[in-house]
């Protein structure tokens, strides 16, 4: 009987297992990433059935870390991550110092050592980035200033981790009798080794990378081939990740990260992320996954109120500690809460430093167990955390309008400086007769413009908030968010538009757009945008009018030129017409 290789079997049964389970949590109005998890468990050498190789997954798992810092990377520059230093470094600080004397009280009730509690403390003060920034894109946050603070903040926990684990084993003689102690130079030299390896690699990046990766791109660009410019941003994630890790010991994660911020101020980043996009999603599921294969249920009826106490460090105290520091450093409520919900999970380096504490016979297999659970049930609190903070924002919108209207004019004037909630209150627009334009890239701008040169008022919706601002500072109406959202199509007054132009390239999420408008007024005319003949039928089904496609236009408009285009007198003289390209 032919032998299917562990590789293709843990691959194979991981996603298929993901994708179901993701589905039924999906139709039970669940984050899919908790049938992620649950088919984790299910292929885990707990449960009975089939065994995954639990290496392997990890090692996949790990590709999906590399590419999601590797397209986080690309939303910034070294001027972002600078300007939010000040409070990310005593943030994080914050949180280790809180978790991980709590941690070691925890060990203390379970007759741990002061060495397995501390390591115990450590692990539950670090968030895992997998969750963090799948949490932060699906809600467009990253290029937000929250978004920037809560990546500022992970990367200085990496870099905090990094260092833990070259440290401790040369602290094993504080925390195990009978080992020798520790030598104080040797530590010493470890740390300045680590941090002077850092300084190198990040100006080795600054220095060389910041040209070099541009200009390896732009030349793959150049050869027309989308196979070798797929290739070759794979190539810059992985590559870049690897020599990190072999060469200045940094994380593959945090390698890849500055190779994408390197990229980021190109032309060609947002192509970068489309191409990475698929891969990355692929292989992040897989993280899950791996995460899920690696818990044992049965310490939850063993260990409840260990478990208790561990979930609580992880989703109240760190919170608490988040939202003190957010708060010192006078930033508004939202912000506060946006980051400190962020933050209450736990992931990949409690792992590795679990069982780091394993393998130097300091933590006991109790420790790992209740710091997997803890990971396992705050990642499946995160997301209810994040719904529970959008009926809370959106009972204060609904609690301040009202306010508003009641209030004397001086009341309302003073309730309007307050704070403003996580995603601003939404107002419908007073145009009329307007187009409304979804999504402000490549095409929604040279739409917009054209609309402007015409005179024809425009509603513009964007998920970009930076875009926005822009456009608001032009004084053009424009509203961030997702525009598939209810309130916000409602905010654009499609009951008395002229028209409603689908500009974002994604066919899935335009026909949720197409969808709701065509709910709101069935007869408004609605043009769209696809990229195959398949997302034509999509979009015209759920109500579009018109659907065109950029290969289908630029087709015509050749067939339409070739009567008129006269031989050029001499090479290079024939005449250059701009074509759209399909925006990221």
């Amino acid at each position: 009987m032919l032998h299917v290789p562990p590789l293709v079997s843990t691959l194979t049964i991981g996603l298929v297992l993901a994708f179901s389970l993701g589905v039924v949590a999906h139709r039970l109005k669940l984050p899919p990433l908790v049938g992620y998890l649950v088919a984790g468990i299910l292929i885990g050498p707990f449960t009975p059935g089939f065994i995954a190789d639990q290496n392997i997954a990890n090692q996949l798992a790990e590709v999906g870390v590399i590419l999601l810092l590797f397209g986080v990377g690309l939303h910034f520059s070294l001027k972002d991550l600078l300007s939010v230093r000040a409070i990310a470094i005593p943030g994080a600080v914050a949180q280790g110092l809180v978790a991980t004397p709590l941690g070691m009280a925890v060990g203390w009730g379970l007759g741990w050592s002061p060495g397995a509690g501390f390591i115990f403390g450590l692990a539950l003060s670090v968030a895992s980035t997998v969750v963090l920034l799948r949490l932060l894109q699906e809600r467009r946050l990253v290029e937000t200033e929250r978004g920037r603070i809560t990546v500022g903040w992970l990367i200085v926990q990496d870099i905090a981790m990094v260092l833990a684990l070259v440290v401790l084993p040369g602290l094993t003689g504080l925390f195990r009798e009978g080992a020798p102690a520790p030598d104080a130079m040797e530590i010493v030299r470890q740390v300045a080794s680590v941090l002077g390896k850092f300084a190198i690699f990040v100006a080795a990046m600054l220095l060389i990378g910041k040209k070099l990766i541009p200009m390896l791109l732009h030349y793959v660009a150049h050869t027309g081939s989308r196979e070798l410019f797929r290739l070759a941003v794979l190539s810059i994630a992985l590559g870049f990740a690897f020599l990190a890790a072999e060469l200045f010991g940094v994380s593959l994660a945090l390698g890849a990260f500055f190779a994408g911020m390197m990229l980021s101020e190109s032309q060609l980043s947002q192509q970068a992320a489309t191409e990475s996009l698929p891969l990355r999603d692929a292989f992040a599921v897989l993280f899950f996954v791996s995460v899920g294969m690696l818990f044992d249920p049965t310490i939850i009826p063993e260990a409840p109120l260990a478990v208790l106490a561990t979930v609580f460090i992880i989703v109240i105290a760190k919170s608490a500690a988040a939202y003190v520091v957010v708060r010192l450093f006078g930033h508004g409520r939202t912000t506060a809460l946006t980051i400190a919900a962020s933050l209450a999970q736990i992931g990949e380096f409690s792992f590795i430093l679990a069982n780091l504490g394993m393998r130097l016979g300091i933590l006991p297999g109790e420790g790992r167990d209740l710091i997997l659970a803890g990971a396992i049930i705050s990642i499946l609190l995160n997301p209810l955390l994040f719904a529970a903070l959008d009926a809370y924002y959106a009972w204060r919108e609904r609690a301040a309008a009202e306010a508003a209207e009641a209030a004397s004019p001086s009341v309302a004037e003073k309730e309007e400086e307050e704070e403003m909630p996580a995603r601003e209150p939404i107002r419908p627009t007073a145009l009329k007769d307007h187009v409304v334009l979804i999504g402000h890239g490549r095409v929604g701008k040279f739409i917009s413009n054209a609309l402007r040169e015409r005179g024809t008022p425009v509603f513009i919706i964007e998920d970009n908030a930076d875009d926005v601002a822009q456009l608001r500072e032009q004084g053009i109406e424009a509203v961030s968010g997702n525009a598939a959202d209810p309130e916000i199509i409602q905010a654009a007054n499609v009951g008395e538009a002229r028209c409603l132009l689908v500009a974002i390239p994604n066919a899935f999420e335009g026909g949720q757009v197409v969808e709701q408008t065509r709910a709101l007024n069935p007869t408004l005319p609605i043009i769209a945008r696809a990229h195959s003949e398949a997302e034509i039928d999509h979009l015209i089904k759920l109500g579009a009018n018109l659907v065109v496609m950029g290969e289908h236009e630029i087709a015509k408009a050749m067939i339409e030129d070739v009567g008129s285009v006269r031989s050029p007198t001499k090479p290079g003289a024939g005449e250059h017409v701009p074509a759209l390209e399909p925006d990221a």
